[in-house]
């Protein structure tokens, strides 16, 4: 009979029929054991001082197991001697800061004389230093029931797009709950931050609830610096999480088991649902896949729980959930950007205006498909509405006093401010600027507000009244007809022909100087 080692249950069974007083030859006939056996168990027995009366239980039968199948081990071989003698200088090869490759380690101890089987050196390494040994780990237990989701994207495959007619990969995001492993799986043609927002709102809209935490893979749109103790999320799914009052976990690089309950769940989604079948489009992938999660995944007998995940959820998981969003998350674009010298940042190719203090500062942006909102620090400084790649959103009040005007080509400003030096001048603004393309003169109309400012508005008034009555529509003329009548004044005073009253003006002649009739002109008219 071939060598066989008694289990515990076979050893109690000996031991049982021999304190019930049977023979050692119907032991071994009826309990398929060598007679030598056996008599070997029983001396241990009666060494143990076992009696009919005695209880068998587990401790004694080991102890009687002990005694039989103990066995002394064999002296060492010459070979594992020699590595015994140097196990520290193997421990310090092996474990240093760059460690040596075993290979390596078997050259350099033939040369020191240690003539060993790399074999032999192998088992030593394993056994006596742990090398290579493969990690204990513990089994995490099922989070509470509405606590934790777990997220994944996996590749199904390639489906012809009917809107090109080329073949497109189709990937999956894949959320399963922790406690009762109900799934939920979105099809997509991308791995962006809009689609991952897009799937877990289809996933909540599912399950008709949002979990409290969420364990996501090292996905770039998710996770921007992976780090095992602090990873950086992205600040536009930060936002979703914020929205949706869920808090985010990424599991660290290249570590499946930080997400097992949704990792293993990958091939079984593309070789059940996807492998084999005919889909038209990816709206007919995404509503078969709805239908699939239903019926298919979320009714058989899970491998781990054994229990059906869409009957537990629906009883012990989703009274724990919290509400499902009503409203459609917004997915935002931030971005930094600098406030340019016009006033203007520029997001997304389109230009929004600041005040002229941010002018050179380092901002901010939110946009979202509404508004446009922009930060200074942690401070909100301003919000456009969301313009189309081109376009600008400009308030008039960022720019100068002064300034708007001319950058809006306000031409109803301009006379305004024309009337408020002079009627006459205002009326000269507006013929000025009245026409089809009024901006092209409107830097004329500036240097007539200059001229204002310059000769001062009753002789750029007496000066635009002689224009207009010759129609001649010219700010140069203008500004020449101030400068020689200037001229001419100051030469006039240089010369003594022109006098400056002093204050208050008084008439030099008598009032009778002015009369433009004689004295006797109102009897000779009588006479007639």
């Amino acid at each position: 009979m071939a060598y066989r080692e008694l289990t515990m249950i076979d050893i109690k069974e000996v031991l049982r029929r021999w304190l019930a007083g049977h023979a050692v030859r119907q032991i071994a006939r009826e309990g398929g054991v060598d007679r030598k056996t056996v008599r070997r168990y029983v001396h241990a027995a009666q060494v143990c001082e076992l009696e009919p009366v005695c209880e068998l239980s587990d401790e004694l039968v080991h102890q009687v197991a002990l005694r039989v199948q103990s066995r002394t081990l064999p002296a060492p071989s010459e070979q594992r001697s020699q590595l015994l003698e140097r196990r520290e200088q193997l421990r310090d090869w092996l474990e240093a800061e760059e460690p040596l490759r075993l290979s390596k380690v078997h050259v350099l101890l033939e040369r020191r004389g240690v003539q060993v089987s790399y074999s032999t050196l192998r088992r030593f390494a394993i056994e006596e230093l742990g090398w290579r040994k493969r990690p204990v780990t513990v089994r995490l237990d099922d989070p509470p029931p509405g606590q934790e989701a777990q997220a994944d994207f996996g590749r199904l495959g390639m489906i012809v797009d009917p809107a090109t007619g080329k073949r497109r990969t189709v990937w999956a995001l894949i959320v399963t709950l922790s406690f009762s492993r109900h799934m939920f799986v979105w099809p997509t043609y991308r791995q962006t931050t809009e689609a991952v927002c897009e799937g877990l709102e289809a996933a909540w809209r599912f399950f008709d609830g949002v979990v409290a935490r969420l364990v996501v893979d090292n996905l770039k749109p998710v996770v921007t610096r992976p780090d095992p103790l602090s990873p950086t999320i992205s600040q536009a799914f930060l936002d979703y999480a914020q929205a949706r009052d869920l808090f985010t976990d990424p599991a660290r690089v290249r570590h499946p088991k930080d997400k097992p309950r949704v990792e293993n769940q990958v091939p079984y989604v593309r070789e059940s649902f996807f492998a084999g079948e005919d889909f038209h489009g990816l709206e007919d992938v995404q509503a078969r896949a709805l239908a699939w999660c239903l019926e298919v995944a979320g009714t058989r007998v899970h491998g781990t729980t054994r229990q059906l995940p869409l009957p537990t959820y629906e009883q012990q998981e989703k009274p724990h959930m919290k509400p499902a969003p009503v409203t459609v998350f917004d997915v935002p674009h931030w971005a930094d950007a600098k406030v340019h010298p016009d006033h203007h940042v520029q997001v997304l190719r389109a230009l929004y205006s600041l005040p002229t203090r941010y002018i050179g500062e380092r901002v901010r942006v939110r946009a979202d498909s509404r508004t446009v909102r922009i930060y200074l620090g942690t401070g909100l400084i301003k919000v456009h509405p969301r313009m189309a790649p081109g376009k600008r959103s400009t308030d008039p009040d960022d720019y100068p006093k002064g300034k708007s005007a001319y950058a809006f080509r306000n031409v109803d400003e301009l006379i305004e401010r024309a009337h408020k030096r002079s009627e006459i001048v205002g009326a000269f603004a507006f013929r000025l600027l009245e026409g089809p393309l009024p901006w092209t003169r409107m830097r004329q109309a500036y240097a007539l507000l200059r001229l204002c400012d310059k000769y001062g508005a009753a002789r750029v008034e007496a000066a635009c009244r002689r224009a207009l009555a010759f129609d001649v529509l010219d700010v140069r003329r203008i500004e020449r007809m101030l400068k020689t009548a200037l001229v001419d004044e100051t030469q006039a005073v240089e010369r003594g022909k022109l006098v400056q009253l002093p204050l208050p003006a008084r008439f030099a002649r008598s009032t009778d100087s002015f009369e433009t009739r004689g004295r006797g002109s109102d009897d000779e008219e009588e006479s007639r």
